[in-house]
Formats: C-alpha cells, structure tokens, sequence
C-alpha cells in the first residue's frame, strides 16, 4: 500500500481529522487510500501552536491512513490564508503550491514502526 511519510504533530493531526489538506511543493496523479507515516522529525513550532508534546507523539511509524481525493494548487498568499483552517500551517510553509485533500482518516490503535522515505513509497506491511 502507498504510504506518505509527515513530520509530527502534522501526522496526528491528519489521522485524527483536525487537518484535512496535506501541503507538498510537489503534485501527483495519484488518488486513493494511503498509509500515515509519522517521520522522525517534528515541528516543534506546531507543537507548541497544538499544544502537542513531541515527545508524546510516535515517531518512525505508520499511524493510521486517510484518502487523498483531489489536488489543489496554491497561486497566491490569499489562497493559501484561506484554507489555514484546513492545512493548519504557518506562513513559514507558503509557498509550498499543492494541497492535497484528504478525507476519511482513521489512526491505529498501535503505531507500526518502520523508515520512512520521501514522497509516496510502497509499505509492505499488514494493517488493521
């Protein structure tokens, strides 16, 4: 199953439903159901901004899965500021020029660890 890895708080934050669009300076044709990879990064600025603990928050694992069901592109500031309630980023992450609609999540009981990789990549793994 195609598998996208996030930095966190932004993985839980899509698993749970709070974040609904995904920004990426990259676009891609693909649509359909993919796994929620938690990076060993985080944005430590967004979990102070969520109230989140990083240290709290798996890392290195798929957390849940969500539907990736359209594209959108981003041509100016405004509307990039228009969909803040929906992506959740700071002005720091404008100019990233897609947002990918996501719909659908669900976070799994238990982290599955594995690497990550960049962009979309296989995981051969058994999900709930």
């Amino acid at each position: 199953m195609r598998c996208l890895s996030l930095k966190q708080p932004f993985a839980e934050l899509v698993v749970t439903g709070r974040k609904t669009i995904e920004l990426r300076t990259w676009s891609t044709s693909f649509r359909g159901v993919f796994l929620v990879h938690a990076s060993g990064n985080f944005d430590s600025e967004a979990c102070e901004l969520f109230k989140m603990n990083p240290s709290s928050l798996p890392k290195r694992a798929i957390v849940g899965k969500a539907t990736l069901y359209d594209i959108k592109e981003y041509n100016s500031e405004e509307e990039f500021l228009q969909d803040r309630d929906k992506h959740l980023a700071t002005e720091k992450y404008f100019g990233s020029g897609y947002g990918f609609l996501l719909k659908d999540p669900v976070k799994f009981d238990k982290p599955i660890p594995m690497p990550g990789n960049l962009g979309f990549f296989e995981a051969h793994v058994k999900v709930p």
